[in-house]
């Protein structure tokens, strides 16, 4: 008992008490840092695709803008070539047109987006707060999605009817009036979406800007794999008619694409501070507890022992430290990532990040990887300090005093 407490008071124990809190603090550090990183990338990629498609085929022509100013013929061969991809998971139709939308209190402008009837309404079902999708398998469906910005802005609910104004291309001063119903009101949390897209029936915009039932702006399609979306566009446009463009989300958002792959490199830069913090802390403890125990490596030295054998008894110590650290920064780190997911006690500002709350992703394999690194970089460097065991000489640290 007194020489438990003894050891308790030594030098070695507060320095090993510090490493294994750097330990813990690096790993819960890095944790937080890949959950945070893969969740908002994962939920910006996933608004931008469900709002946009994971590849947009229009014409060179429409390419830079938001509204469809061109038709393409809806024809059976552009079908075919998207039926016969099997990663190809669903596709539709769709066409856009500025207008504005008022109320008796207000208006806004907004970009309609009309979509053909095998627009695979599920999709949207996460960012549904309120109504349904409306079916557009009903020719001509005055039915119409809008957004939360939208309805609050214009005082809008589930059932209303509201005015929409659209500019006539035959005669721009006096602008074609529709009548529709909100059926639906969603919330995306991405400004650029929630503050324009509304979405309506294709036919309404084919009627507007004067199109045949077989005249579309373009196909918006999803990808069931997406690691492949930038292949798959690439085989898409070499198959195309050399009218159509093959676009995938990534190149249409470029700017917000390029944000977010920072996100991998604060990632490394928090990975290689962390491990540094950690290594130097478990160097130093590594030092102290050869120090500290000098005149039993003199002995075991005496006795025969090989260094590598000696060398591997501290390095054991030393990976017991480590793995002390690691199982309480698993703890908090995991811990953070469960309370956020259910609870989602971060805030963020919607017009900095897209998102009012921070997202969170994290895979088992994203614990053990994180974990492994750590844990074999760490041991493969502390290799060095403790080859002060070298120059421990057994005659110094044995002789009598």
């Amino acid at each position: 008992m007194q020489q438990h407490k003894q050891y308790k008071s030594t030098v070695s124990a507060q320095i090993t008490k510090i490493a294994t809190l750097a330990v813990a603090i690096g790993i819960t550090a890095i944790l937080i840092a890949v959950s945070t990183s893969k969740g908002l990338q994962s939920e910006i990629r996933k608004k931008t695709s469900i709002f946009n498609g994971h590849i947009v085929v229009t014409l060179f022509e429409n390419n830079e803008s938001q509204v469809s100013l061109l038709p393409i013929q809806d024809v059976k061969e552009i079908r075919t070539l998207f039926q016969s991809n099997k990663k190809i998971s669903n596709f539709h139709a769709f066409a856009t047109v500025a207008g504005m939308l008022k109320s008796d209190e207000n208006f806004e402008g907004i970009l309609f987006k009309g979509v053909s009837a095998e627009v695979k309404n599920t999709l949207l079902d996460d960012f549904l707060i309120e109504g349904t999708f409306p079916d557009y398998t009903q020719p001509n469906n005055e039915g119409i999605l809008v957004s939360s910005v939208h309805a609050r802005r214009l005082n809008l609910k589930v059932g209303d009817r509201v005015n929409a104004f659209f500019q006539s291309e035959s005669n721009p001063e006096n602008p074609r009036r529709r009548r529709f119903t909100v059926e639906g009101i969603y919330a995306s949390g991405f400004p650029d979406i929630d503050e324009n897209l509304v979405y309506g029936s294709l036919n309404q915009v084919q009627g507007l800007k004067g199109w045949a039932s077989d005249e579309i702006g373009g196909y918006e399609i999803y990808i069931s794999e997406k690691e492949t979306i930038e292949a798959i566009a690439d085989h898409l446009y070499d198959e195309l008619p050399s009218v159509l463009d093959s676009r995938s989300i990534a190149s249409r958002y470029t700017s917000i694409y390029q944000w977010i792959s920072l996100f991998d490199f604060n990632v490394l830069v928090i990975l290689v501070v962390m491990l540094l913090v950690g290594i130097i802390n478990m160097a130093t403890a590594l030092l102290v507890l050869i120090l500290e125990r000098s005149r039993m490596v003199g002995l075991l030295k005496a006795l025969g022992a090989e260094h590598r054998t000696i060398q591997t008894i501290f390095l054991y110590n030393g990976a017991l430290i480590l793995l002390r650290g690691l199982a309480w920064g698993n703890l908090l780190g995991i811990g953070f990532f469960l309370t956020q997911k259910y609870w989602g006690w971060i805030q963020l500002n919607p017009e900095n990040y897209f998102v009012d709350r921070a997202p969170v992703v994290l895979s088992f394999w994203d614990v053990l990887s994180v974990n492994l690194f750590f844990l074999v970089v760490s041991l493969l460097l502390l290799w060095i300090p403790s080859r002060i065991i070298l120059r421990i000489s057994p005659t110094k640290v044995l002789r009598l005093r």
